[in-house]
């Protein structure tokens, strides 16, 4: 009996191996690869095989045929989402099925996004923090900066929830503080738009804020979504809610807001994010408030990183005493699932 048992626990184990190590992709000189394909995000594919320690990064555009035996959500640049399997048919055409199992031919280089839906939940979270430390002898100056993300994405929405805090401490000196989180959740829609839920938390020594509460409701659109980079912008209305140090009463605002972003990784081992938002003020006339952030994140082997970061706030009217402007430049090693 018990022999009987190992037996088929044995044997689903090798069939459930078998079953997903049976992708494909072949290259232009006709060398094949057998595994199974994880993702492929930013131009890169990401494969798994029986035979390698480590999984194999592959350019999407160097590959010529791919077939998969798993369901892939694909999103391709137009800013439609499946749920299907790939086959090559021709040079540089794929074809899927949409949600009625119809066949679909597209052009490969269309195809922006895939991920296997296979693996369950985990396979749709994504997680990245990352560390930066420095100390001067001279004046006992010493910096610590975290930057934590955490994500999860299906087919029809995604949310995130974003941490950072930078201390820093030196003798006979107040301590500098700024801690900010955003919670993020996005509903896709069709031809890459999509409706814009976030909440955020920041305070920081430098503009007297003790805590800055701000709720947004808005849209945005990807107006370029390639494998080598995207733009997109979003715009609507939020809710402001200010406490400084210098008052103990709460402030109140209704502002609207205007933002863009652009993500570049089609550069190698680098890749560049930046974005910037402007709140002109709707209940407080003639106030406005902006925010500029810049990401350059060096990939490492291993899934580490080193990542240069620079965010500047901008207040046209600032509390009394405090500063118009707060910005803050880090460096960090970070690792990333």
């Amino acid at each position: 009996m018990y022999l009987q048992a190992i037996f088929l626990i044995f044997f689903i184990i090798i069939s459930n191996i078998a079953t997903a190590q049976n992708d494909s992709i072949i290259f232009g000189n006709k060398d094949v690869i057998v595994g199974e394909i994880k993702q492929m995000d930013k131009g890169v594919l990401k494969i798994e095989t029986v035979y390698s320690d480590s999984d194999f990064l592959i350019e999407w555009l160097k590959v010529t045929e791919v077939y998969t035996e798993a369901l892939f959500l694909i999103t391709t640049s137009n800013g439609s989402r499946y749920s299907s399997k790939l086959k090559t048919t021709e040079e540089n055409l794929i074809q899927i099925n949409d949600d009625l199992g119809n066949p679909i031919i597209i052009k490969k280089d269309q195809i922006v996004y895939l991920k296997s839906l296979d693996d369950g939940f985990w396979s749709k979270l994504y997680a990245s923090v990352d560390v930066g430390f420095s100390y001067t002898k001279a004046n006992s100056l010493r910096q610590l900066n975290i930057n934590s993300n955490i994500g999860y994405f299906t087919k029809k929405w995604s949310a995130d929830i974003t941490f950072k805090d930078v201390n820093s401490t030196q003798d006979n000196v107040e301590p500098t503080k700024r801690t900010e989180g955003v919670l993020s959740y996005r509903y896709l829609l069709p031809k890459d738009w999509y409706t814009l839920v976030q909440l955020s938390f920041l305070s920081n020594t430098e503009q007297k804020i003790d805590l800055r509460t701000n709720g947004k409701l808005g849209m945005g659109k990807f107006v370029i979504h390639t494998n080598r980079k995207y733009w997109g912008f979003n715009a609507g209305g939020s809710f402001n809610n200010e406490k400084f140090s210098t008052d103990s009463e709460s402030f109140q605002s209704i502002e609207a807001f205007f933002g863009t972003e652009l993500n570049l990784y089609d550069i190698g081992d680098f890749s560049l994010l930046t974005n910037a938002t402007a709140y002109p003020s709707i209940t407080d006339e003639g106030r406005w408030r902006s925010e500029f952030k810049v990401d350059t994140k060096y990939d490492l082997p291993l899934e580490f990183y080193i990542k240069l970061s620079f965010s500047l706030n901008y207040d046209n009217r600032p509390v009394e005493g405090a500063s118009e402007t707060d910005y803050v430049f880090q460096t960090s090693f970070g690792w990333e699932l």
